[in-house]
């Protein structure tokens, strides 16, 4: 396992309560479950980059124009 950081997170008291419980079921620590959280969120974050760069060259419409193309199709 990699060395660890130290740091020093507030919780509102329900979301601790909450992780404390969790951790308790699941036999997992309390720091476990927030790197597995941030770990997912990060993730996330990274896959919606990606989706957004792939898309960057796609060509711009306007509301109105799509919305048009899609009465001309019968999808409204």
């Amino acid at each position: 396992m990699l060395q660890a950081k130290h740091a020093t997170v507030y919780f509102e008291p329900g979301l601790h309560q909450a992780l404390r419980v969790k951790a308790a079921e699941t036999d997992q620590s309390v720091s476990e479950l927030v790197n597995a959280s941030v770990r997912r969120a990060l993730a996330e974050d990274a896959d919606d980059l990606a989706a957004f760069e792939s898309r960057a060259t796609e060509p711009v419409l306007s509301f109105e124009k799509v919305l048009k193309d899609m009465k001309r199709r019968g999808k409204l």
